[in-house]
């Protein structure tokens, strides 16, 4: 039976940094072989917050001085069972303990300016700028065999109320 699964997505920067995760070592991961940035599914009665939290520690053995709310992205029937994905994205900042090794994959610090250029999943390319450029957004990512087949994004800015279109 399809289920709606809620997960995290974190972006740890350091200055002109950016902490990525490529996706090498769970057998059977839909994400192998591409970048991504660190998180996973929420557990029952967790916080979207708290799941944030826990997954950066986890995955990398760090926490963050604090996390500011990126956006939301859809996935519909996205993974094998064809599950609905409801992402929710972070930025976090202030890097804080040591770097460990991660089960999923391989850890590296890599600059902003180079993150498109990774092995990343074809959406990302349309969202990571505006997680890079402090904009907050909505998304739905369509893929069909893999690949990208639509998506749509939404800007808001809770400062100002207005669309930033």
């Amino acid at each position: 039976m399809k289920k709606r699964i809620e997960a995290t997505l974190i972006y740890l920067m350091d200055g002109e940094q950016v902490l990525m995760l490529e996706r090498v070592k769970k057998k059977g991961d839909i994400h192998v072989g591409k970048w991504n940035g660190l998180g996973g599914k929420v557990e029952l009665g967790e916080s979207i917050k708290s799941c944030a939290i826990r997954e950066l520690k986890e995955e990398s053995g760090l926490t963050a001085e604090y996390f500011d709310f990126a956006g939301h992205i859809t996935f519909p029937e996205f993974d094998k069972q064809g599950n609905d994905w409801s992402v929710f994205i972070f930025r976090a900042y202030g890097p804080q303990g040591d770097l460990t090794d991660c089960d999923e994959g391989r850890l590296a610090w890599k600059r902003k300016d180079e993150i498109l250029s990774l092995n990343l999943w074809e959406g990302d390319k349309y969202f990571l700028p505006h997680v890079l450029s402090n904009k907050t957004f909505f998304g739905e990512f369509c893929y069909e065999s893999g690949q990208l087949s639509s998506y749509k994004l939404d800007f808001a800015d809770y400062l100002s109320g207005k669309d930033l279109n």
